[in-house]
């Protein structure tokens, strides 16, 4: 059997590089194959990064009738909160606006219009991720329903869910999710994964040929580290599965088996416990949050693979104002854009 390359790696911090310069919230990352990556920003659209690191903030056209946030706190709930970031077929960016909570798309002018704002007649809520697959159907996660969605940082709270948007239309496919954050399908496209922040795990459910969801069960361990809320998830090409701890900005895999290992710790031991008690004593406030974070991009948000090779792995944050990369010793799996 083929040793997985990945036991044992931890990242060097010496060789950890960073792109980007004054970027605001790049929560997620989109990597092309001829390097150039385009990272979600909080002043309402992207910034592309050439290869060259040339960028562009592309703003959407309708953002400046947005309020802009006021402090720290706010900027994190309120206003165009552009968050997932996917490729439609054309090559347009799909954007699960996490201020609006709207499902939008932008051409790479940032003309942007709205492709659902309901489902069933009701408000979709916090929309979080966005995602298409090699039938071209999109899926989307909703965090909460809570407006404010700090107030969802509860053990208590399980009203996030799934939706799935193809000729029929869109609709929910599954539900009770406790903070629906990232998902990911595998390589086959049998699984989708799914990160319950507050669940502080990952699930996955089997995929039927018509996008229904069953046979819900907990990937790896039932609780990710000691102090760990997931939030980003990616495959590598040996079906590991990465991903971010945020604010406690720890970075871990998952082997094919479900194995959970830390590869990189940024975080602060301290705040990082703080933050967990208050959790589990349901007292977790915008301040016990905020105290939290590394110093490389606090708040590791998403993990991406890119360059030609996608051997390059890029940290995504809510807070860091650049993104750090380093070369992986596996390749990441390729995404249904770079085919």
């Amino acid at each position: 059997m083929q040793k997985n390359p990945m036991i044992g790696f931890q990242v060097d911090r010496s060789e950890i590089g960073f792109v980007g310069h004054d970027l605001q919230r790049p929560e997620c990352i989109l990597a092309e194959p001829d390097g150039t990556l385009w990272a979600a920003d909080a002043r309402g659209g992207v910034v592309k990064i050439r290869p060259d690191g040339r960028q562009t903030i592309i703003t959407q056209t309708f953002a400046s009738t947005f309020q802009k946030a006021a402090d720290d706190a706010s900027r994190f709930t309120q206003g165009t909160l552009p968050n997932g970031l996917a490729f439609a077929e054309n090559g347009d960016i799909l954007i699960s606006n996490f201020g609006t909570d709207l499902l939008e798309v932008m051409n790479r002018k940032g003309v942007t219009r709205t492709l659902y704002d309901q489902i069933d007649g009701k408000p979709i809520g916090k929309v979080n991720f966005v995602l298409r697959d090699r039938k071209n159907r999109i899926w989307l996660t909703v965090s909460t329903r809570i407006k404010n969605w700090m107030k969802a940082m509860s053990p208590n709270v399980a009203d996030g869910y799934i939706a799935l948007a193809d000729e029929k239309g869109i609709r929910v496919v599954a539900e009770g999710f406790r903070f629906t954050n990232e998902i990911r399908l595998d390589a086959k496209e049998e699984y989708l994964y799914i990160v319950e922040t507050t669940g502080q795990c990952i699930s996955r459910m089997r995929v039927g040929p018509d996008g229904s969801l069953s046979r819900r069960e907990i990937f790896g361990p039932s609780k990710l580290g000691r102090f760990g809320f997931p939030d980003g998830i990616a495959f590598d090409a040996l079906g590991n599965l990465w991903g971010t701890l945020v604010m406690s900005d720890q970075l871990f895999f998952l082997t094919p088996e479900g194995d959970f290992h830390i590869f990189l710790d940024d975080g602060n031991e301290a705040a990082s416990l703080a933050m967990e008690q208050a959790f589990v004593e349901d007292r977790l406030t915008p301040e016990i949050m905020l105290a939290a974070g590394g110093t490389l991009a606090p708040w590791f948000a998403s993990i991406t693979f890119g360059g030609p090779d996608l051997g390059t792995a890029y940290i995504g944050s809510l807070k860091g104002t650049r993104i750090p990369h380093f070369r992986s010793p596996v390749p990441g799996l390729p995404m249904v854009h770079w085919r």
